[in-house]
């Protein structure tokens, strides 16, 4: 299937930060109307994957304005549409922003319900950009929250944004929902946000709004982010070296090759932030007297972009002042002075990959804890939406179960009800008034205490005619669970006028 689209739609992907993989497709679309955009979306879907109609997992979200969530005919024909191409709900997911539920709630609660019962996604979007209602979180079913932009700009430059980021997704992970960041720019923020069990990302990191060809090419490509920014994976111990003097460099490397690690270098602090800002780095040793950022600034600055890091500072001045307020600030692990000697100095260097990987260990620890804490969350949330549902059809059952009681009663007609080893179940008011002579009849065999309507101690075959009090009465039999799940039968007797 192809189009010819003079300005064909745009989709942006979300990526897994589990495995570094498209996960999900977001619709850009503008209007009121996101009914044409999902039938677009339905049949780029179908050409992504070659016409197979069941094939793949891959998600396509939707953002639904509020006057359309709100209007009865639309959760029918989204199921309309997924019917149409064969599409499984649950690959389908609706972005709605909180103004879209405070608008009508009552209306939400219903067309949620609906689309949650069909299967699909939602997920609540634009969090943290205005005045939101935790309470939305627990009282509406989301699957995700997508986090806006703007709460994720400065996490790697600015500790309180960091902190505020931090909260919203161990939030929404306590409460079984899954989060999604809108508006990632830089590795520094994709690291950040998989350290802190961000589940998916999306934005200009990895790819910016695409045509459905490029998305196409993009899926066929299978391209993904690199290991390193995935959930917390073994490599190659990393180091950066940071010094003005060319010769110090290479005496560093000549003698810290040998030991396996990864060597980067950088001549100035600025260069080394530069560094730090695209790769993830283990141990930093930096001299302190440099041209621009001096070894304690940058070392400041290092630890707000890569806190993780152990930072070591190897220096020939001692600046008493700025280094002891770095090491009070934490920013500086251990100071070395030069000229150094080779042993001491490959043992510190040592001694820092150690407690960076022991760091690195407890940091694994807890994302695998915080990750089955999550999973589990999501379980019990899932549980709790299943036996609520199950609850409100239970309560349907029962008050369906009262109207039909209460109309048998009401009938002039004799009915019994029998389980399906003959015992009696139900009598109406009037088979009650026309057997009051017969004793007990519930809990009782039918047969033994009412053996006129059962020949034999069988069901009464067809026509048959019973003398009650004087009268006859014809007796029909009933199977029940034809319709239903009961089982059993019902007797019924009519009244027969004398022949003349």
């Amino acid at each position: 299937m192809e189009f010819d689209d003079p300005t064909p739609p745009l989709y942006q992907p979300l990526v897994d930060l589990r495995n570094g993989a498209v996960a999900s497709l977001e619709a850009l679309h503008t209007g009121a109307d996101s009914l044409p955009a999902l039938r677009r979306s339905c049949q780029d879907r179908q050409h992504w994957q070659g016409g197979v109609l069941d094939g793949g997992d891959l998600q396509v979200a939707i953002n639904v304005a509020p006057a359309q969530l709100h209007d009865p005919h639309f959760g029918p024909a989204v199921a309309a549409l997924l019917d149409q191409y064969a599409i499984q709900p649950a690959t389908l997911t609706l972005e709605l922003s909180e103004a879209t539920l405070t608008k009508n709630p009552t209306a939400s609660d219903s067309a949620l319900a609906f689309f949650k019962q069909l299967g699909a996604c939602l997920t609540l979007d634009q969090f943290g950009s205005g005045p939101a209602c935790l309470r939305n979180l627990k009282r509406y079913p989301f699957d995700y929250i997508k986090l806006d932009a703007a709460c994720v700009t400065h996490v790697a430059d600015d500790e309180g944004a960091a902190a505020m980021c931090q909260a919203l997704i161990a939030m929404a992970h306590y409460l079984g929902i899954r989060v999604a960041a809108d508006g990632v720019h830089t590795e520094a923020q994709c690291a950040f946000l998989r350290n802190n069990l961000c589940d998916l990302i999306q934005g200009p990191f990895y790819a910016p709004p695409l045509t459905p060809t490029e998305v196409g090419a993009l899926l066929r490509e299978d391209r993904r982010l690199p290991p390193h920014l995935l959930r917390v994976q073994a490599r190659r111990r990393c180091l950066l070296l940071v010094d003005d003097e060319a010769n110090i460099l290479s005496a560093l490397r000549r003698l810290l090759r040998p030991d396996g690690y990864e060597i980067l270098s950088a001549d100035c602090g600025e260069q080394g932030l530069e560094l730090l800002a695209r790769q993830p780095v283990d141990v930093i040793i930096s001299d302190q007297r440099m041209p621009g950022l001096s070894g304690a600034d940058f070392l400041r600055q290092a630890r707000i972009l890569r806190p993780d890091t152990i930072r070591i500072m190897l220096s020939g001045y001692t600046e008493l002042q700025s280094v002891t307020d770095a090491v009070n600030e934490g920013a500086i692990y251990k100071f070395l002075t030069k000229p150094w000697n080779d042993d001491h100095l490959r043992a510190h260097l040592r001694d820092a990959f150690r407690l960076k990987e022991i760091a690195d260990d407890n940091l694994r620890l807890t994302m695998e804890v915080r990750n089955a804490n999550h999973e589990l969350a999501s379980a019990n949330r899932r549980m709790e939406q299943l036996l609520h549902q199950m609850q409100r059809q239970i309560d349907r059952d029962e008050i369906s179960l009262n109207i039909a009681h209460d109309i048998l009663q009401q009938l002039p007609l004799p009915v019994i009800g029998m389980d399906d080893v003959g015992m009696i179940a139900f009598v109406n008011g009037a088979a009650g008034r026309l057997f009051q002579r017969s004793g007990a009849l519930l809990g009782n065999a039918a047969s033994a205490v009412l053996p006129a309507l059962f020949p034999g101690g069988a069901l009464p075959p067809p026509g048959h005619l019973a003398h009650i009090d004087g009268l006859r009465y014809a007796v029909q039999a009933y199977p029940m669970g034809l319709h239903s799940a009961s089982r059993g039968s019902l007797i019924t007797l009519s009244h027969c006028e004398d022949a003349p």
